[in-house]
């Protein structure tokens, strides 16, 4: 028979007796362990069972058994934190503030169970937010980045309303530095411009703006997205190539979009079945891992120095930012960015958009720019 963790949870909490101290680290592997469709359920339930006893004071050993935890092992996990902290301040006890706050500020911990660990802290201190959000406004975890961006905005709101131009423009500057997200970005942007500031969104990104294109090739029946054309091997911007119609060369493909919007249909012609291939070059001083975000509403394929990233087969489901991920690593001097944009031939008014939108960052969404940017 299968047990909730929510059967489970009310269980522990009307438990009046707690047993013998658990040993963590064990029953968080086990937890851990836990797969789809019931795969190592049984023994999870007993774990987090066992986990639910433990005393608040162990509250930070369980969150840091979240570290590499799946989605679903980390829900485990999660559940059995908030019921042990549940019942600590149901039976009128205290959680171990000071030691959540040493785990809050390790940033080598996971992402979510620093998260949680912040959130248990906010319950039982109002002071919370002011006390320790500011120190996270370039903290690793994103969902902390943002909580710490969102207050610095506010901050720097109260200034400008103040009348403390200048003051504000600092203020507005840093809250922009440290955002990762789109509505964050064009929030600290548009009152820097307000302010009269110049602001570099495409920097800022990480946007690839210069790039050198090269087509129309086939994809008549969507049947060329995995046929090898030319570039693919020798993607070299002197060369000129067979394409759909006739001898295609390399022309140059700049937009001066700021979120770095390469429109196809402008640049290359309104075309139906047909492919293009953007190419860049970029220069960094030393070898380092990378992702390579890529926004398109078209079927695509990437490739660093030849190793191919990704391979989408999608075409008109959406456009947004960073839409597909790829990680490789660049290599110290020049290293050659090939992308394969491919067109599809629906007539339907919502399906004619060729366009791609392209970024190099690290994980945390911060730009890489290169060198010769």
């Amino acid at each position: 028979m299968k047990l909730s963790i929510a059967f489970v949870v009310i269980v522990v909490l009307h438990c009046p007796c707690l047993a013998e101290t658990p040993d963590v680290p064990a029953l968080t592997r086990v937890v851990n362990a836990v797969g789809p469709e019931g795969a190592g359920h049984r023994e999870a339930i007993s774990a987090w069972q066992q986990l639910a006893r433990a005393d608040a004071a162990q509250i930070p050993e369980i969150l840091a058994g979240m570290d590499g935890s799946g989605k679903l092992s980390a829900n485990w996990l999660r559940s059995v934190v908030e019921a042990i902290a549940q019942r600590q301040l149901a039976n009128g006890g205290k959680l171990p503030q000071a030691e959540l706050e040493g785990f809050l500020a390790d940033a080598t911990h996971a992402p979510s169970a620093r998260r949680l660990a912040y959130e248990l802290i906010r319950r039982v201190d109002p002071s919370a937010e002011r006390r320790l959000i500011p120190a996270l406004l370039n903290d690793p975890s994103l969902e902390l980045r943002r909580d710490a961006v969102a207050l610095a905005l506010t901050e720097a709101k109260a200034v400008m309303d103040a009348g403390n131009k200048q003051d504000a423009i600092a203020a507005y500057r840093k809250a922009l530095t440290a955002a990762r997200d789109m509505d964050q970005i064009d929030e600290a942007a548009k009152q820097l411009r307000d302010l009269g500031e110049t602001v570099d969104l495409p920097t800022h990104f990480g946007f690839i703006r210069q790039w050198k294109l090269v087509g129309p090739f086939d994809n008549t029946d969507m049947g060329g997205h995995d046929v090898a054309y030319a570039p693919e091997s020798s993607p070299d911007p002197s060369a000129e190539y067979k394409g759909k119609e006739g001898v295609v060369r390399w022309f140059d493909g700049a937009t001066d979009d700021e979120y770095g919007n390469v429109d196809l249909n402008k640049v290359v012609g309104k075309l139906k079945g047909a492919i293009v291939y953007a190419y860049a070059e970029f220069f960094v001083d030393e070898e380092r891992d990378a992702e390579f975000r890529l926004g398109c509403t078209n079927a695509n394929k990437l490739w660093l120095n030849g190793q191919l990233l990704f391979a989408n087969e999608v075409y008109h489901t959406g456009f947004f930012i960073d839409q597909y991920v790829g990680k490789g690593r660049l290599k110290k001097g020049k290293n050659i960015i090939l992308l394969k944009i491919s067109q599809n031939e629906q007539e339907d008014k919502w399906a004619q958009n060729w366009q791609l939108q392209f970024r190099v960052c690290d994980q945390y969404g911060t730009a890489i720019l290169s060198k010769d940017r």
